[in-house]
């Protein structure tokens, strides 16, 4: 590459990404050794992805099928389940998107039944607690951490024993800074909901993906708001970095 045209990528900012590879970042942020728990697919298995805006990403709510990109949005886990429906082909995979914007924990709850328990998922993926936090934030909800915590835990619980031998994926609520709607008052409230979440991760034995570590990492490389215009939901950018991520935390590569 040219030297000055090198030059003009790193002060451009979003050029400085094509300087490090998502690939790159995601291997900065989730080492091999850290995946103790990997997924294991057996054929025809079925896979659900749930959350809130981040997961829905702008599904279709009115054609909710499985293995359909207008059911899945344009977000982490249309890429993440385009990529294990490619690699996972002789699987037969099953794979469903029940994300809904503006969830929070107990709203998850208040449609677990038709949203996750009437689908018989083998693997449950979640990124849940932004809006746990943010809605609070703008006096939208009188949540706390602590019932953040009780009912994620509650939820977890809840799918054991409907499923005892489901495998759980949970994913760190994150936050970008500098970016729109995100700034450093953000660090220390978001930093327990996060907590929050590991320690559910933990005692749960869970495969945990570490957002916010790939996000960190991932503006040392190009601002944050190549990222994520808000902070929050994800850029094009963003929701490639994500899948990469969500991928290598459950083993596929």
């Amino acid at each position: 590459m040219n030297l000055n045209r090198r030059n003009f990528l790193v002060k451009s900012g979003v050029g400085a990404a094509a300087l490090a590879t998502i690939p790159g970042i995601v291997s900065a942020s989730i080492s091999t050794s850290a995946k103790s728990n990997k997924l294991v697919f057996n054929s025809k298995d079925i896979v659900l992805f749930q959350g809130d805006s981040i997961t829905d990403a702008g599904r279709d709510k009115e054609k909710q099928f499985a293995n359909n990109q207008w059911s899945f949005g344009m977000g982490y886990a249309l890429l993440a389940a385009s990529k294990m429906l490619h690699v996972l082909a002789e699987k037969e995979l099953t794979i469903y998107n029940r994300g809904i914007s503006g969830n929070k924990v107990y709203q998850l709850a208040d449609r677990w039944d038709k949203d996750c328990i009437d689908l018989k998922p083998n693997v449950l993926s979640i990124l849940i607690g932004v809006n746990d936090y943010w809605h609070k934030r703008n006096g939208n909800y009188d949540g706390t951490v602590e019932i953040y915590e009780n009912d994620y835990r509650a939820l977890l619980k809840r799918t054991q024993k409907a499923f005892p031998g489901i495998q759980l994926v949970l994913c760190e609520p994150f936050y970008v800074l500098e970016t729109t709607a995100v700034d450093e008052t953000w660090v220390e409230p978001m930093k327990k909901y996060q907590a929050a979440a590991k320690r559910i991760s933990d005692e749960f034995n869970t495969i945990w993906v570490p957002f916010q570590k790939v996000f960190d990492e991932a503006i040392k490389h190009a601002p944050g708001k190549y990222w994520t215009g808000d902070g929050v939901h994800p850029s094009m950018a963003g929701a490639q970095l994500m899948a990469e991520a969500w991928l290598k935390a459950v083993g596929i590569e």
